[in-house]
């Protein structure tokens, strides 16, 4: 029974990998960059809008960049300073004033209201000052948060691909730090798994059904904003970005989600507790706190990531090639796919091997996710915790 238990598990394992290789949108490519894009006639005004939390440790590297922004139209920055006790309003007022470019407001919305998330309710704020602080609303609506550095062109990069090809919401996954032991392990399986989650091919074709985005950068018309009713429809939302894109998605806008080539986070996370606090705090939402889901998802990273290493050594050991083989196979397509991503973010091959120990990571992590949750402490950052949707 062992033998065979073992053998199913290394030939289901194998065929997810063929299936996931082959039928799942392609995720494991890492060419989807902007789409091709021309200059607008005229290029349309912006408002970028920062949400900022006790950020004044990577607000020197972040707002200047974006306060540089080399965009030929009308355009402007707020940063809505959530609550902050570091001097985040104060800091950014100085950087203001030492780097000249873009008009900056920064403005402070005061505690979220009952039901609302602290980022969304910055948004809101920071939204409602972009909308009325002229005597015209902005076409567009960059949301950035404050950990992100753009290069000098992003903003009118984004403003051309979405004007176009005709899109309501351009979003890219900016590149993550990697500089420490644990990032360069942890961090490209982050975007990995993501990618593997919500294929970037699929969420941009124009009659796509799955619908997500990356929270750092996101540029949103306005008028579709208006149309999806966001910020306040998701209010609730802990994974605020892939619920923005379901609700622009569904309130027909189109979307478009890729990589970032000139966009950067430079959040430092050198220990792994630092990487574990950033995963679990929203796991278990992702899973919309179901413990069903959160069983299905541990048996499934088993069998996807656990078992073909398992299986091949396995197999070795006991003298079963067809085991050993299905394992190795498995293994081997799983490595294999991970290449791409860890070129993309200028990593060794080497770490290929290692995605069924970061994987293993990532479950302990989603369950560490539900447990917090359950005492209480879940979905917790700087100092709030967030209750599920349906208890809020």
């Amino acid at each position: 029974m062992g033998l065979l238990t073992a053998a199913c598990a290394a030939y289901a394992s194998l065929a997810a990998w063929l299936w996931l290789t082959l039928a799942q949108g392609m995720f494991w490519r890492t060419d989807v960059r902007l789409p091709p894009r021309t200059a607008p006639a005229h290029w349309p005004s912006v408002a970028i809008v920062v949400p900022a939390r006790d950020e004044a440790e990577v607000l020197p590297r972040s707002l200047p960049s974006l306060i540089a922004q080399d965009y030929p139209g009308e355009a402007e920055v707020i940063l809505v300073d959530d609550g902050s006790t570091d001097g985040t309003g104060e800091l950014a007022r100085r950087l203001a004033q030492e780097h000249p470019g873009l008009p900056l407001t920064v403005v402070s919305p005061g505690d979220p209201a009952p039901g609302w998330t602290g980022k969304l309710w910055a948004l809101r704020h920071g939204i409602a000052v972009a909308r009325t602080a002229h005597s015209a609303e902005p076409d567009f609506l960059l949301l950035t948060d404050a950990d992100i550095a753009h290069e000098p062109d992003s903003l009118r990069e984004l403003v051309a691909a979405a004007t176009s090809a005709d899109l309501d919401l351009v979003s890219q996954m900016a590149r993550l730090r990697v500089v420490g032991v644990w990032e360069r392990l942890v961090v490209p399986a982050f975007v990995y798994f993501f990618a593997q989650l919500y294929p970037f091919r699929r969420i941009n074709r124009p009659s796509a059904r799955t619908a997500a985005a990356a929270g750092g950068c996101v540029l949103l018309r306005t008028t579709a904003a208006v149309r999806a009713g966001v910020p306040d429809r998701i209010r609730q939302a802990v994974i605020d970005d892939v619920s923005l894109a379901r609700a622009v998605q569904r309130s027909g806008g189109r979307i478009w989600l890729g990589l970032a080539e000139r966009v950067d986070s430079v959040r430092p996370y050198p220990a792994l507790a630092d990487l574990w606090r950033m995963v679990s705090r929203s796991a278990y939402a992702q899973l919309r706190h179901q413990p069903l889901l959160l069983a299905g998802t541990v048996a499934g990273l088993a069998l996807v990531y656990l078992v073909p290493p398992a299986a091949l050594l396995a197999g070795l050991a006991t003298g079963h090639p067809a085991v050993a083989w299905a394992g190795g196979l498995a293994w081997l397509l799983m490595a294999g796919t991970y290449l791409p991503m860890l070129r993309y973010y200028r990593q060794s091959v080497a770490l290929a091997p290692l995605l069924p120990f970061t994987a293993l990571l990532y479950l302990l992590m989603t369950v560490d996710s539900a447990v917090q949750h359950y005492r209480g402490r879940g979905a917790a950052w700087k100092g709030r915790t967030y209750a599920r949707p349906s208890d809020a």
